[in-house]
């Protein structure tokens, strides 16, 4: 049975590859029909200009290919394993605020869609309903696992699901933050989904490892034509979208420690922004980097989008390797 779970992972690899590759096929077409492009941001590298009217929202063909996880795991959903369903519905969340977020920006042909405490509420809201949800089907203890250590730490419900919450809007909008380059968010997720998958396996929650693996299938389809130049972008639509997918996924395996590795460029990305901003303040105009996020200060430290897409991908891999290794007590 483990053997043909095993095939049948590999197969929804390759099927949501496929199945993204004909939807950016159709959807990118469709999109320039919809003069559905992205607005750049002023204050961003000058030389962003030319993305101006790219196709965005194309996270929409990763989001289609995730679906096939609930095909390819109906038996294990049909068994009682609701847990694919539960991220699937928490990742689709995060991408409908993204895709209003999206439509605002398209529709007004301005870079800034909702409001930052309306995207917080909503994100707050998504949040603590799958928490809940997780906790009353039995899918979440309240303790906190801690890697390496191979121990967990009891937690009031109450503190953790607040301590979740927090952690999962955060979560969401650093990877947001992350794309930012021609196939940066996309790169870097793949291998976080590649180990989400194997600890799904590791932990045989079969039914949850089919949602990794769709997902992995449809961001390499979308890395074909989000790669740089890109021919599309995933916009807030793709990117909430697949930090709704990190955050749920940690928890539903109930290791949500672990983002702190493998979500390090996330991490990171966020981190030197809000360095950035704070020191602004502090000293009235100084900057501690050429621009932030991080990657932005690379490329002007002239740094390829190329160069950058491969050095943070390489550091996302060993870092999920780490993890990996961090959480084999578990196991």
């Amino acid at each position: 049975m483990e053997e043909q779970n095993r095939v049948m992972l590999g197969i929804t690899v390759l099927c949501s590859f496929c199945v993204g590759v004909l939807l950016a096929y159709v959807l990118i077409p469709a999109l320039r029909r919809l003069k559905a492009g992205q607005e750049i941001r002023e204050v961003g590298p000058n030389w962003h200009a030319t993305k101006a009217g790219t196709p965005t929202m194309g996270g929409l063909v990763f989001i289609g290919a995730s679906l096939l996880s609930l095909l390819f795991g109906l038996p294990q959903i049909r068994g009682g394993d609701f847990s694919p369903v539960y991220v699937l519905a928490l990742s689709l969340c995060f991408g409908l605020i993204g895709f209003l977020d999206d439509f605002f920006k398209v529709k007004y042909h301005r870079n800034l869609g909702l409001t930052a405490l309306q995207k917080a509420m909503l994100q707050m809201a998504a949040s603590g309903i799958f928490l809940y949800v997780l906790y009353r089907a039995g899918l979440l203890s309240c303790d906190l696992y801690i890697p390496f250590a191979n121990v967990s730490l009891p937690v009031h419900p109450v503190v953790y699901m607040v301590f979740a919450m927090f952690v999962m809007v955060g979560c969401v909008n650093a990877v947001n933050l992350t794309d930012g380059i021609d196939g940066l968010a996309t790169g870097v997720t793949m291998p976080v989904m590649a180990f989400f998958l194997v600890a799904a396996v590791a932990a045989k929650q079969w039914g949850l490892a089919f949602f990794p693996a769709a997902l992995l299938g449809g961001l390499g389809s979308f890395l074909v034509y989000n790669f740089h130049p890109a021919q599309v972008f995933m916009g807030d639509t793709g990117a909430l979208f697949l930090g709704g997918a990190v955050c749920g996924l940690a928890f539903a395996l109930d290791i949500p420690l672990v983002l702190v590795l493998v979500g390090i460029v996330y991490l990171w990305e966020t981190l030197s922004d809000i360095i950035q901003v704070t020191y602004f303040k502090l000293t009235h105009g100084k900057r501690v980097f050429k621009m932030a996020p991080f990657h932005h200060h690379l490329e002007m430290c002239g740094w390829s989008e190329k160069k950058i897409f491969a050095v943070f991908v390489t550091v996302t891999c060993l870092m999920c390797l780490l993890a990996w290794f961090g959480i084999q007590g578990r196991y």
